[in-house]
């Protein structure tokens, strides 16, 4: 055992209406929050903030808290925007929420491990038998949560019943930056993207992205590892993916900002979301029995001079 590191802490907390978790290692600190398993916040030790919670942020029972790692499923953003297989698994002909059912519920913490340097939470959502009311299929969700040199969420889907089922999914991370003006994603050149702010368009991604208005693109056949270059933190955030070939890239902007809950007027400037995803034709099909598990591996480095 290295005597110079320290056994992690796992602390069970009061965030105004919600149980929270927080994590301490040698080198950094984790929160998060058992409704919606959503991590709030992530920070290693002498380094900005990696992942972004809002200045703003309410810890209400049964509403997503904006920033962190929100989990959005069975589907992403408007179920009307989803493949038809996706649409027709819910049974319902009330408004669907947006990002699917499970952002605001109760999950159960399954297990907390600490080791040499690294903490494992394990959280499965809690549903009533047969699945949620207006989506009622037994697909068990747990999602996996590793802390260690690098912080790694693994959401897994089961589908426990004797009828295929379809869904879209998202880890909806909130990053910090120094300044949205300055700062590029890196990896996504090459690519294609739909539009969302003009009309739904296909177009091709054929430089680094940088950012100069509102952003909301669904980024296709992407690859293993993204990057969020920062000069003005001398840093870049890496992401590396499993088990999805789809992201999106947000950022509201200034008008939009005005009009988000939890969200300062100029927040917009300290902020980006990449969101790990399966969307669109990356849509997740389980057969009965069938497994899938979506990835994401975060980490930052220093920035070549």
């Amino acid at each position: 055992m290295n005597p110079s590191r320290k056994t992690p802490q796992i602390e069970r907390v009061e965030m105004d209406e919600l149980v929270c978790w927080r994590v301490r290692t040698d080198a950094a600190e984790l929160l998060v929050a058992q409704q919606g398993a959503q991590v709030l916040s992530y920070q290693r030790d002498g380094q900005p903030p990696l992942i972004w919670l809002s200045e703003q942020a309410g810890f209400r029972k049964g509403q997503s808290v904006r920033g962190g790692i929100p989990v959005c499923w069975p589907w992403f953003g408007d179920l009307a925007r989803n493949p038809l297989a996706v649409q027709a698994m819910r049974r319902s002909e009330q408004p669907a929420p947006a990002h699917g059912e499970v952002r605001g519920l109760d999950w159960e913490l399954l297990g907390a491990n600490a080791e040499e340097g690294a903490v494992r939470l394990e959280f499965a959502f809690i549903q009533p038998e047969g699945g949620l009311p207006d989506w009622p299929h037994p697909v068990a969700l747990t999602l996996a949560i590793q802390l260690d040199e690098h912080l790694t969420l693994t959401l897994t889907s089961h589908n426990q019943g004797n009828m295929p089922v379809s869904l879209t999914q998202a880890l909806h991370s909130y990053f910090a930056v120094s300044d949205i003006h300055q700062v590029r994603v890196e990896g996504l050149t090459g690519k294609r993207y739909i539009e969302t702010l003009e009309n739904w368009q296909e177009r091709h991604q054929d430089s680094d992205l940088r950012f100069t208005g509102e952003t909301d693109r669904i980024y296709l056949d992407t690859p293993a590892r993204i990057a969020i270059l920062d000069p003005g933190w001398q840093r870049s955030i890496q992401l590396e993916a499993s088990g999805s070939h789809s992201a999106v890239v947000w950022n509201p902007w200034i008008d939009k900002a005005r009009r988000l809950s939890q969200f300062a007027d100029d927040a917009w400037q300290r902020m980006l979301c990449i969101e790990t995803a399966n969307l669109l034709d990356d849509a997740v099909h389980l057969a009965p029995g069938e497994r899938h598990s979506l990835t994401v591996s975060l980490w930052s480095e220093a920035l070549a001079n």
